[in-house]
């Protein structure tokens, strides 16, 4: 063999390693180049996901506020009724003791005596 022939040779096989080793590296870029996707892709759905949690977990808790102030409105509403109405009484009950005081107010127990002797 000449040193030509060998030199040709050996040019060649160190092409065919080279280009072996560049389609290595491209296999490995493309490969890295999906995973980063891949992984970006999931860190995506994963934060949607825990923003969806996050959204209704706060509905939830405002519609359990809603419903506490309702229970809480009744329950004043009820109470002020209540109270409402004690006063109510006790004004009543004041005037009548000044009707009697001043000889102004009747008896309803005169009344039905009355009502029942004096036909």
């Amino acid at each position: 063999m000449t040193s030509q022939y060998q030199a040709g040779e050996t040019k060649g096989r160190s092409e065919e390693k080279t280009n072996q080793m560049m389609g290595n590296l491209g296999e490995k870029a493309q490969d890295a180049k999906e995973k980063t996707q891949e992984t970006a892709q999931a860190a995506k759905e994963k934060t949607q996901e825990k923003t969806g949690e996050a959204k209704e977990k706060a509905s939830e808790m405002g519609q359990a506020t809603k419903e506490s102030a309702q229970s809480g409105k009744e329950k004043t509403g009820g109470f002020l009724q209540q109270t409402g109405e004690k006063v109510k009484g006790m004004a009543q009950g004041a005037t009548e003791a000044v009707k009697q005081t001043l000889g102004m107010g009747h008896n309803d127990e005169d009344e039905d005596y009355n009502r029942t002797h004096n036909r």
